[in-house]
């Protein structure tokens, strides 16, 4: 399965689990052949391009979580490795030992205090041989570093359990204190207390679980037993060192993707949703809850709960699958796969004055507030006056799979004999479907050339606008807002309305972000990776990648400054590309009749004064070329 994304500054899926406990190559590449230039239709990869060929289900399948760890086998770990050296854009270099290292750290221990904590015996272990792993799962023989890592922390999780079970029987069995963490976790959150965490202690932490443990199982018995000796099971996994080397190496393919491709990642099936990131809150019919935070049963719900499910129960159970213990990645996949499909499921609760856990029967066709604030039914408009006319400006917070169809909509609100130009606000986007931005572009440039993206192999795709229905066309004046912020696909947007001279950007330089990602199935048939593909440029040839859009009319949007964060300030991203310039030249002949009319000064009222400010600049402001305009 293949499905490609331009992701950017605002990539990661928010799910809102926080955890109890604290914190959570030298090869010579090969050489390309000279570029062809391959057409494609609509946006649609030729398939003689040897690019990836979108899944036309725009809903991604995902795996219920398994409840263990992830693990693979060294065999599996150096077909996902050179799967990914395959197919990314670029040539990666392998990342620094201590990098690396502090990568697998955080993989190999879900619950933050088996090898993150300072005085964990496997954290030395994987500092030791952190060169040597990562050679191994890439262009070694064996994984002997795994299997010698993979002894320690077997030992070490023992002791630890032990520790765990002693510190459980010791509990005084305060009440109080149960229902607190059972029920209300919140003050408690992070495990230590905060001057601890900068250095925290696992033998702290393994204390902390214990009398947490010790005291929910002295105030409420056998009701919670099986959670709780779940909960033990997860924690501390009883596993022998053979079985611990396969989740080392899990880690470590995990740190070395992320580590290689400054936006890849690989996740085992059952975690999947922490690699589709923006994908999923759009497509996702139901949520179990939107927000929730960790505790040592299982989950309290802290919004977006689907009823009968409400805000404050504590799940401990789903459709038969403890909660208590599970991964943060498993249960962002939990709360999606439960509601995927099925007819009705059985949900075990703990809520506030119960003294037993209850059972809820959960209607997966019931829509939750998780859902209807994921994706926006329309997007918001705002008329504003311009001069004598008016002009709309629309909200373009994400560019989702089908903001082509949203766009539509909203222009057929919006068309009026009065309506002087349409302004899009792309500020704070960041980014999402590079097919959701070539089909918005056909409003604007039906049939014209758009992006020239090159792959590893040095051929060029090059995507062309649709050419929708007269009535979803705009051939008035455009220009987008755009900031810091504004990354990827919203540059794709911006990007080709400036180098057409279609309609200009307003605003600060843009983001940087010239790469889109690829979900593929990973060789080994054990999870799903999420790989940089692609390189884009405008359609004038500009670079996007790492140089951002300079505005055509600068303008400092008071709450568009992120500070240094910036594409070119990542470790491991791809390099600038200059394409080639396709750009139609029938429109470039057009551009004088997109030109902005003056307002006089006559602009407003506004909702937002910044953007009201900004717009009067249209038609008043001489605008700067873009950067391969300039070099012409």
């Amino acid at each position: 399965m293949r499905r490609r994304v331009a992701l950017g500054v605002s990539c990661a899926l928010v799910l809102g689990v926080t955890a109890i406990v604290a914190l959570r190559s030298n090869d010579e590449p090969p050489k390309p052949a000279a570029p062809a230039l391959v057409a494609s239709a609509a946006g649609k990869p030729d398939a003689s391009a040897e690019l990836a060929v979108e899944d036309e289900d725009r809903s991604p399948a995902l795996h219920p979580p398994t409840g263990k760890l992830a693990a693979l086998s060294c065999a599996s770990a150096r077909a996902i490795v050179t799967e990914v050296r395959d197919e990314l854009a670029f040539v990666p270099s392998d990342p620094r030992p201590d990098e690396f290292a502090s990568g697998v750290r955080d993989w190999i221990d879900p619950h933050g205090h088996w090898a993150v904590a300072a005085d964990a015996t496997p954290y030395a272990a994987i500092e030791a041989d952190a060169a040597t792993l990562m050679f191994e799962i890439s262009r070694g023989t064996d994984c002997a570093a795994a299997a010698r890592i993979g002894k320690k922390l077997a030992a070490w999780v023992d002791s630890e359990r032990a520790r765990y079970d002693a510190r459980i029987a010791r509990s005084s069995g305060d009440a109080t204190r149960a229902l607190t963490d059972a029920l209300d976790v919140a003050e408690r959150d992070g495990g230590l207390p905060q001057e601890r965490e900068a250095n925290p202690s696992a033998r702290e932490l393994t204390d902390e679980l214990g009398d947490r443990a010790g005291a929910l199982k002295h105030a409420f018995g056998e009701p919670i037993a099986r959670y709780l000796e779940n909960a033990r099971n997860r924690f501390f996994p009883e596993m022998s060192a053979e079985a611990w080397s396969e989740v080392v190496i899990a880690a470590a393919v995990r740190a070395w993707v992320e580590a290689v491709d400054a936006h890849g990642a690989w996740a085992p099936y059952g975690e999947e949703a922490s690699v589709h990131d923006v994908d999923l809150d759009q497509d996702a019919p139901t949520r179990l809850w939107s927000r929730a935070t960790r505790t040592l049963l299982g989950v309290r719900i802290d919004d977006g709960a689907i009823p009968p499910l409400a805000i404050g129960d504590v799940i401990l159970e789903v459709d038969g699958m403890p909660l208590a213990g599970l991964p943060v990645e498993q249960l962002d996949e939990m709360s999606l796969t439960a509601t995927d499909g099925a007819d009705g499921f059985d949900v075990v609760v703990m809520r506030e004055g119960d003294r037993a856990p209850r059972v809820v029967r959960v209607d997966a066709d019931a829509p939750s507030p998780a859902s209807a604030s994921a994706h926006p039914f329309d997007l918001a408009v705002e008329t504003i006056p311009y001069g004598s006319g008016s002009v709309a400006m629309v909200t373009i917070p994400d560019v989702y799979d089908d903001l082509g169809e949203l766009f539509a909509r909203a222009l057929t609100r919006v068309r009026t004999p009065a309506l002087v130009g349409i302004v899009l606000d792309l500020r704070g986007n960041g980014g999402g479907s590079t097919e959701g931005a070539i089909d918005t572009l056909g409003a604007f440039l039906p049939g014209a050339r758009l992006f020239a993206m090159k792959n590893r192999r040095g051929t060029i795709e090059m995507d062309s606008a649709p050419s929708p229905p007269p009535d979803e066309r705009w051939g008035g004046p455009v220009a987008t807002l755009v900031d810091a912020g504004t990354a990827s696909a919203a540059e794709m947007l911006a990007g080709a309305l400036a180098a057409y001279k279609r309609g200009p950007t307003i605003g600060a330089p843009t983001y940087g972000k010239g790469c889109a990602q690829e979900y593929l199935d990973d060789d080994a048939h054990a999870g799903l990776l999420r790989v940089t593909t692609l390189l884009f440029a405008l359609p004038d040839g500009s670079p996007v990648q790492r140089t951002g859009l300079p505005p055509m009319i600068p303008y400092p949007f008071r709450d568009g400054d992120v500070g240094d964060d910036r594409e070119a300030k990542l470790a491991h991203s791809p390099s600038a590309w200059t394409g080639p310039d396709i750009r139609d030249r029938a429109w470039l002949a057009r551009a004088p009749t997109f030109a902005w009319p003056s307002a006089s000064g006559r602009v407003g009222p506004c909702k937002d004064d910044d953007a009201c400010r900004a717009i009067t600049l249209l038609g008043e402001s001489r605008v700067r070329p873009t950067t391969a305009q300039r070099a012409k």
